[in-house]
């Protein structure tokens, strides 16, 4: 998956990297719930390797409540006695090219990351002031709209993100 949260299409993986885009439909909204194997399987069948700082690096997302900057993700103890920050910013973007993990962020703030679950979708608030992201806990509208313009167009892996932009109550 990239960044987007597409996902790799297996046939077209060893193409030196340049993978074919499809979305899974019917994403619904629920708590994140997977674990670590299920993740490195995805990592497995997206061409990257089995390491410790991987492992770790996943773990620490997964317990995560919302997304994580490279900053925050570096000051975790476990995560940093396994590897230094180049290796946690590298091994972000292969999971993000390989659609494991979503980039998040405002353009000129620090980016965040999240697991992306298949089968389960996640919108959010970002703070214009801090740059906090929040994730939305309530139903996707789009999921209705999406159906409807892939029913009335015929487009397959049809897919959305909604992010939405305001300043937070600690910014206000």
């Amino acid at each position: 998956m990239d960044i987007h949260g597409f996902l790799v299409d297996p046939t077209r993986a060893g193409n030196k990297g340049k993978y074919c885009r499809s979305r899974l439909n019917g994403v619904k909204l629920s708590p994140v719930s997977t674990d670590l194997g299920e993740l490195m399987n995805r990592c497995r069948d997206s061409g990257l390797r089995r390491t410790k700082a991987l492992e770790v690096l996943l773990d620490t997302l997964l317990k995560a409540d919302r997304p994580m900057t490279l900053a925050r993700l570096q000051k975790s103890r476990t995560l940093s006695s396994q590897c230094d920050k180049a290796t946690i910013y590298r091994l972000l973007h292969r999971l993000a090219d390989a659609g494991i993990v979503r980039r998040l962020g405002l353009h000129e703030r620090a980016a965040y990351f999240a697991l992306v679950i298949p089968d389960q979708h996640r919108d959010y608030l970002i703070c214009t002031g801090c740059g906090t992201i929040d994730p939305i806990e309530a139903p996707c509208p789009v999921h209705h709209l999406e159906d409807e313009i892939r029913t009335k167009t015929g487009y397959q892996n049809l897919y959305h993100e909604l992010e939405f932009f305001g300043t937070c109550p600690k910014c206000a």
